[in-house]
Parts: structure tokens; sequence; C-alpha cells
């Protein structure tokens, strides 16, 4: 079962960086973007996460947690985390639950080989569980700053 615009999230429970346990309960009351990126230390995942870093104080002030999510593993993800000094907590989906759950494992091809990999992906929860915006496929440049007009406008509604 995939999430859906305009109905909640369904239930899941994900490690994460900091030794957090990450489920919608957890973020209950908060707005959240999930962003979903194909593997830590890569050029275009690192720039998003700097975009995201960089912006982390206003998603704060809209009343927005951010998590990144990748399979990558935690000890990658924590080491990739302080390398690029993010302060929001990065999600292991090693076991893909995540992945499934939001539709973001697609077929890919790199150097003329196919393989199944993350779409870069980004979706925003509202303060009730609900799924507002889902961007997917996304192109990096300007996109923080639009998940985070999104963000903002859905604060203030």
């Amino acid at each position: 079962m995939a999430v859906e615009i305009d109905h909640p999230v369904p239930h899941f429970q994900a490690q994460a960086t900091s030794s957090q346990v990450v489920s919608p309960e957890t973020f209950a009351g908060k707005q959240v973007v999930l962003y979903f990126y194909p593997k830590d230390n890569t050029p275009g995942c690192t720039t998003e996460g700097q975009g995201f870093r960089d912006h982390h104080q206003a998603f704060l002030a809209a009343d927005t947690l951010v998590f990144g999510v990748s399979r990558d593993s935690l000890k990658t993800h924590e080491n990739f985390r302080a390398k690029q000094g993010f302060p929001f907590e990065l999600i292991s989906d090693k076991d893909e639950q995540l992945c499934q759950l939001f539709d973001v494992i697609k077929l890919k091809k790199l150097y003329g080989k196919e393989y199944l990999g993350v779409d870069r992906s980004t979706f925003l929860i509202d303060r009730n569980g609900v799924l507002r915006r889902e961007w997917r496929s996304v192109k990096v440049p300007g996109h923080v700053e639009a998940v985070l007009e999104a963000a903002q406008a859905l604060n203030q509604g």
C-alpha cells in the first residue's frame, strides 16, 4: 500500500541517526519533510542535503521537521551527517520499507546498465499525519526552496 496525497501516511517504524526510532507518532503535531535520495556522499545528494541544512532554521520556524532517507547504513549516515554538519536526522531504510511505502524505487540506467534505485523524491506531511505534497524525480537546484515555500504555506493554512 503506497502513500496517497490527502490521505494519512500509514504506520511505519524506522531507525535514524542519533539512535532515534522514527514513526508517524514521533512527529505528531509537527509538519514533516521526508526527502528520499539515492546515496550518501555523492554530489547531488550532498548538494541536496546541504540545501536542507542551510534552510533548516527556516523549516523549524515553519514548525517543520526534516528527515533524509536512503538505503545507506546508520554508520554511513552518521559519518555523512557529521561531515556535512546536518542538523536533522537521516533514516536508514536498508530493508526498503519506506522506499516501498512511498513508491520511490524505480528502474534507472547508468552507463547503459539498468538497476533499481531510489528516485530522488520529497514528501510534505501535515501536523495530522496526512500527506499534502509530493515532488518526484527531483532536480536539486531550487528544490529545497520550493519545499520550504510549501511548508510555510501549509503552516499558515
